[in-house]
């Protein structure tokens, strides 16, 4: 079956959406969105990063020239394709996407696989991150989190949870729904140095 594809510039790189895949609709602030979320990230050469709910792949993809390697679990498998294929059409070599329940494949991927992240960012749908996913995070212990969020409340909810190892070092809104109640939030959460 084929899909409807749309072709988007995005920053300097092309993509191609499908109709099932998610896309941040306002691609102005979502650019804005995406440099707050890899500036806080303070990513380096050597960084091996993990992109959660990637969509079709725009965050890893954004942040692939400043790192060594990166993976993107998705749970929507045309997304998976999406960001497959955008990684292809940008030439861009130290990727890797999967298909995935991230509840369950994050947990392959450090178990089975022996990924070991530097930084994860994570950008949820509404709901937030189950407990399996947060688990994970405290277990993995990666030195920065950089957690995207629609909703402030599933935020807030699941910072509480991070708290335990993480400190957080900034929390910026930024306005991607203009004259609605909804906002995005880039929380960026620094490894407490005990830990």
């Amino acid at each position: 079956m084929e899909m409807d594809i749309l072709k988007i510039n995005f920053g300097e790189y092309l993509f191609n959406i499908s109709t099932n895949s998610f896309y941040q609709v306002n691609p102005v602030q979502t650019e804005k969105l995406y440099k707050l979320a890899i500036e806080g990230a303070e990513l380096n050469k050597n960084d091996v990063i993990l992109d959660l709910y990637c969509g079709i792949g725009t965050i890893g993809i954004f942040a692939s020239k400043y790192v060594k390697k990166v993976y993107g679990i998705e749970i929507v498998e045309e997304g998976v394709e999406n960001a497959k294929n955008n990684a292809k059409i940008n030439n861009i070599k130290n990727i890797e996407f999967m298909a995935g329940d991230v509840e369950k494949t994050l947990e392959e991927l450090i178990e089975k696989e022996k990924i070991n992240p530097n930084v994860i960012f994570v950008d949820p749908p509404r709901k937030g991150l189950d407990n399996n996913t947060i688990n994970n995070l405290l277990k993995i212990k990666p030195k920065k989190i950089v957690y995207i969020s629609c909703n402030p409340a599933t935020l807030m909810r699941d910072l509480n949870k991070l708290e335990e190892k993480y400190e957080i070092n900034k929390i910026t809104p930024v306005d991607l729904f203009p004259f609605t109640k909804h906002v995005e939030c880039v929380a960026v959460l620094q490894l407490k140095q005990d830990m």
